[in-house]
């Protein structure tokens, strides 16, 4: 069938197009069915249908499919044709039944060039969830994902690189372990995400002081020029087949266990890492509850990262409080800062970046044994990591002079005060992420929240326990209804919540 093309100007992150109903019952296809449709290029894509949308005789493509077609005035030939290969592949791991290598590649392959429909995508991403997935075919998905991508092939070696699991607030661990460990001598080019359900990620962060969209070459030759980077992996085309994924598995809220394995360390597979340190807090309110947890993520991280060529040794570590007491980019880019301006700041931020930064000194051999931890503090306290973060921002696009009180935050806030004596006994991180996310975080670079109380500290009616930051005055007010409702700073002795009696006074 010959078909007009009528270009919808969108992407949606797929090979879809439009047909209206006449035509797709005369082609003898339905929504989900795909067709080839050949002009000067030929490409498949997914059908959906409409009677409103395009006329009979038009086909609506979308901009994924449309940049394939110069001359979109000319009519096309539309066929129907075969489901791609990856359903059958997708449809062997829902029956709990064992995939070949090549099948899997041809998935990864399938989610990179947007030829799988959402509805597919929830299927595999729903199947590896519950059923699981062997240590070979977690080993041959990371693979097909670095392959998919681009790759960073650096001339000296060793490359090391850090990861967090993630769920803590105020984690600017990067920000710190990744100059300290560049003023070594080592390089760790740093590619992060943005924050998906946080408040912010590295990348947020690194934002505020200078650009971090860059291509693979150009973090190269960011990394070889001053030892470090701190930027964007979204913006790399390393292992792209990862963002596909989360856009499906953020709506699920879910985040399958081996699909998350692959994801971390395609990344480093891409960029060549040699060593690598994970971090993974543990804690009732992070994405590893309990210590057993974390030691079997460890071990099946260790053993990945064998299996992949690379050296990765974990850090468990302590979750249930947000590190430092800043939480939001600007708040915590000015947090960081201060630590290697004057090495005031809080112990846990100081403490958890030496640490971290110190495994990595000595699996890369510019520290002794047992001497990474005093190594990474004296880089702090000597100035060599704040030069080096400086020459990290200029390379990045960035002002290298900026200090920790150029650093803009929020203009209005609004206090939390005790409304009891007594010492902090809780702390919830999910509600601290979400009141910073409610005062604008991480998009407003300068809304988050301040925390004056930690736990086991001490308090007195009327402290201010936690300040909010926001740029628009709306915002501070949802955060602030959020924050009086949920008490995410229990003191002993607080009143958290009044149920009136059933028939109340007479």
């Amino acid at each position: 069938m010959q078909l007009k093309l009528e270009h919808f100007n969108i992407k949606i992150g797929q090979h879809k197009v439009l047909l209206n109903i006449v035509d797709a019952k005369e082609l003898g296809v339905n929504p989900g069915d795909r067709v080839r449709i050949r002009g000067h290029e030929s490409i498949s894509a997914i059908v959906d249908t409409t009677d409103d949308m395009v006329p009979p005789g038009t086909l609506g493509v979308f901009s994924e499919v449309y940049e394939h077609f110069q001359d979109w005035e000319k009519p096309v030939e539309v066929f129907p044709t075969f489901r791609s290969k990856s359903t059958s592949v997708i449809k062997k791991m829902m029956d709990k039944r064992p995939v070949a290598q090549d099948e899997i590649k041809v998935l990864v392959n399938d989610i990179v060039e947007e030829n799988l429909s959402d509805i597919e995508l929830s299927a595999f991403i729903t199947s590896s969830y519950i059923h699981g997935m062997t240590d070979d075919e977690v080993e041959w998905l990371t693979k097909a994902m670095i392959e998919s991508g681009d790759t960073i092939e650096f001339d000296t070696h060793p490359i090391m690189d850090k990861h967090s699991i993630g769920g803590v607030p105020g984690n600017k661990i990067s920000l710190l372990v990744v100059p300290i460990v560049a003023a070594n001598g080592l390089l760790i080019p740093k590619t992060s995400s943005r924050a998906i359900t946080g408040a912010g990620g590295t990348a947020d962060l690194m934002e505020v002081l200078c650009p971090v969209e860059f291509s693979s070459q150009e973090v190269k030759e960011i990394t070889e020029k001053v030892g470090g980077a701190l930027v964007w992996g979204g913006a790399t085309n390393i292992a792209p087949a990862d963002d596909k994924l989360i856009k499906i598995e953020y709506p699920l809220s879910i985040d399958p266990y081996y699909q998350m394995l692959a994801s971390i360390m395609a990344k480093k597979g891409a960029i060549g890492a040699d060593n690598v340190v994970m971090d993974i807090p543990v804690g009732p309110s992070t994405k590893v509850p309990t210590v057993q947890e974390g030691q079997k993520l460890a071990r099946d991280l260790i053993n990945l990262g064998h299996r992949l060529g690379m050296n990765v040794e974990c850090a468990i570590t302590y979750g249930s409080s947000p590190i430092g007491r800043k939480v939001g980019p600007s708040l915590e880019v000015r947090e960081a800062l201060k630590v290697m301006e004057s090495m005031e700041g809080p112990n846990s931020l100081i403490e958890k970046s030496a640490a971290l930064a110190g495994i990595l000194l000595e699996m890369g051999g510019a520290a002794p044994r047992d001497r990474g931890k005093e190594i990474a503090l004296e880089t702090l306290r000597s100035g060599k990591a704040l030069e080096k973060m400086k020459q990290i921002i200029e390379a990045q696009g960035g002002d290298p002079n900026i200090t920790s009180n150029d650093i803009q935050v929020g203009q209005y806030t609004a206090d939390i005060f005790a409304s009891a004596d007594g010492y902090v006994i809780e702390f919830d991180n999910k509600w601290i992420i979400e009141i910073a996310r409610l005062a604008g975080a991480p998009n407003d670079k300068g809304a988050g929240v301040a925390i004056h109380k930690k736990m086991g500290e001490s308090v007195k009616k009327g402290d201010p326990i936690l300040t909010i930051y926001a740029e628009k005055e709306f915002k501070l007010e949802n955060a602030l209804t959020t924050a009086q409702r949920t008490n995410p700073i229990i003191v002993e002795g607080m009143l958290l919540r009044r149920i009136p009696g059933t028939y109340g006074f007479q």
